[in-house]
Parts: C-alpha cells; sequence; structure tokens
C-alpha cells in the first residue's frame, strides 16, 4: 500500500509546526524530517518535541533524513551514534543516509570497500536498537546506479534503498532502476523537476512518467511512504496543489 508524506527540507524556511500544520491541510500520512535543520543531530530534546508534535496531528514520522554520509568518521559532522539516537528519539523506524560523496566512476576500489564496511557498522548498529538504514539513490553518492546499489544491498545486512527519479533519465531508465532495487526497496521522494534540478515543475505535468513508476510500486508487497521533497518556488499553495494531486494518484491504488 502506499501513502503520501512529506519531506521537511522541502520548507527549510519554516518552522517545524508550520510544517506539521500543512502537512495535515494536504491531508498527507507522514513527515520524513530532515537532519540538516529541522532535527540535527545529537538534539534529542528538539527531536522529542517534533515526535510528540507529528503524533498529536495524527500524523506518523516515516523516517529521520539524517544526511549522514559514509565517510571517514572524522569528516562527519556528527557521529553515527548521535543521528541513531536522534532517530530513535524521534521514533523513526528508518535513517535516510548517503553512500559516501562521490559517484562509482569516481570512487576507487579501496574507497568502495571502505564504504561497504562503513555501511555494515551503521546497520549493525541499528539493527541493534531496532531500527533500519536505507542509502538514498542519489547522484554524487555511491549508490548512484542501481548496479551499485544492488551491489550494496547484497553485501550488506540489513541495508535498504530510497528510491527516487533521476532527473535527466528517460522514464524507462528510471523504471529499470527502480525494478533492481525493488527487494530492498523502503520508501520514495517525489517531485518533478525537468529538464534540470533547477526546473522544479507542478507535479501534475509529471503524471505520465509518475503513473509508470507508481503502478511498479503498488505491485510490489509492504507498505510505503510516498513523500513529496520540494515543489515550484518553495510555494506551500503549490506544495498543496501537489500534495492533491499526488493522493488522487495514490486513490487507484487504495
Amino acid at each position: 500500500m502506499l501513502h503520501a508524506g512529506l519531506v521537511s527540507i522541502t520548507f527549510r524556511q519554516l518552522e517545524p509546526a508550520r510544517i506539521v500544520t500543512l502537512a495535515q491541510e494536504a491531508q498527507l500520512a507522514s513527515i520524513e524530517w530532515g537532519g540538516d535543520l529541522h532535527a540535527p543531530p545529537g538534539d534529542e530534546r528538539r527531536a522529542r518535541q517534533l515526535a510528540s508534535m507529528t503524533r498529536d496531528a495524527g500524523l506518523l514520522v516515516s523516517a529521520y533524513g539524517s544526511y549522514f554520509r559514509l565517510r571517514d568518521e572524522a569528516e562527519e559532522e556528527a557521529p553515527f551514534e548521535a543521528v541513531l539516537a536522534t532517530a530513535l528519539a524521534l521514533g523513526a523506524p528508518v535513517i535516510r543516509v548517503w553512500a559516501g560523496d562521490a559517484g562509482p566512476d569516481a570512487t576507487s576500489p579501496g574507497e568502495r570497500e571502505r564504504i561497504m564496511e562503513r555501511a555494515r557498522r551503521v546497520c549493525a548498529l541499528a539493527s541493534a536498537v531496532g531500527t533500519s538504514v536505507d542509502f538514498e539513490f542519489h547522484r554524487n553518492t555511491l549508490t548512484e546506479t542501481s548496479v551499485m546499489a544492488s551491489l550494496l544491498l547484497r553485501e550488506v545486512k540489513g541495508a535498504g534503498v530510497y528510491w527516487q527519479p533521476r532527473n535527466g533519465w528517460l522514464p524507462q531508465e528510471n523504471l529499470l532502476a527502480l525494478e533492481a532495487v525493488s527487494p530492498k526497496l523502503g520508501n520514495v521522494h517525489c517531485f518533478h523537476w525537468w529538464p534540470t534540478s533547477r526546473d522544479r515543475l507542478p507535479l501534475r505535468d509529471g503524471e505520465a512518467d509518475w503513473r509508470l513508476y507508481l503502478d511498479r510500486l503498488a505491485a510490489l508487497p509492504g507498505e510505503r511512504q510516498v513523500s513529496l521533497e520540494f515543489v515550484r518556488d518553495e510555494s506551500p499553495e503549490q506544495f498543496l496543489r501537489d500534495a492533491a494531486t499526488l493522493r488522487a494518484w495514490l486513490t487507484r491504488y487504495a
């Protein structure tokens, strides 16, 4: 089953209370709280406040968007232990993580193996306390291609993947990538940009592409959130229109 949600970084300029109100008004099911501003790692008190605020609004915390990268520990802004503690304070069932800071072609074999080892470490730590780690299918990370994402998912126990369409790829290319990672797929980020990431369009303009993706997603077992991430002009009004579009699409699969 597919549920409509929101990624809080869609509105980095807004306070959490306003984001919760917008999610309620849009009749969404969940919020993924971002760690770069709204729920910084290590601030467990704030995370508990966000968790309470979200629950009181009748919404779920779908994930902690940590922006933790699998780099040398000395290069991380916060240790994974702080990220994990914050996710637990939020009540987040999954932590979104980035696999390094370069694509496969720009990552040496030695660094690839180090990333794999770091992935094993964070997944084991998360599993030990009842949460999980999903690596985002995102450019400029080791998991920017379905080949490397699939390899990581095979080699790292407990790892999952967060999927989103790659901007500039044809719909069929995105669909093939989705198919490749579908056995370990968690949540999905939803937006419509074309032809570059600077060109944010109303979600309804991407209906033909998203119908393909949603048809495949709906055929997968389990439940997952399809969360709106970024809207045209960072406009709350556009967000409400996009949310209505997404909810209307998802009724087809209810």
